[in-house]
């Protein structure tokens, strides 16, 4: 869950994003896993999925870096957040994410979506490794 104020507004990055409402200093805790809220889904129930359930869960989870047998769908707008090659976030750890610079308002939330992958990713059309 987020814990820090923002909004959503049309991402310059992608579709939509997450944009700060106030100034978030460096070193902030922006994120944590909240499993109140946040749902871990079972593998074998996203790939029993298909039509516009899986192209959602293929668009807003990511795997569950604790246990492979799991991903993670977040039940704020966290799941909103796009990849930057220079993020203004720090999500390496699967629990907690955290401002790595100051964050002014209005500014888009940023992550590195290969903390997710391995081996890299695909975003809009280009491979990330």
């Amino acid at each position: 869950m987020l814990l820090v104020d923002v909004y959503l507004d049309k991402s310059p990055i992608q579709g939509i994003g997450v944009f700060a409402k106030h100034h978030i200093r460096r070193g902030t805790l922006i994120w944590k896993l909240d499993p109140r809220f946040d749902r871990r889904i079972p593998v074998e129930t996203y790939e029993g999925e298909s039509g516009p359930v899986k192209s959602y869960l293929d668009r807003y989870s990511y795997p569950d870096r604790r246990d492979p047998n799991f991903i993670v769908f977040e039940a704020d707008d966290a799941r909103y957040m796009n990849h930057a090659d220079d993020p203004n976030c720090d999500i390496s750890s699967p629990e907690e994410a955290y401002a790595l610079r100051d964050i002014v308002p209005g500014e888009e939330l940023t992550c590195d979506y290969n903390h997710f992958f391995e081996n890299g990713f695909d975003f809009l059309g280009d491979r990330h490794p």
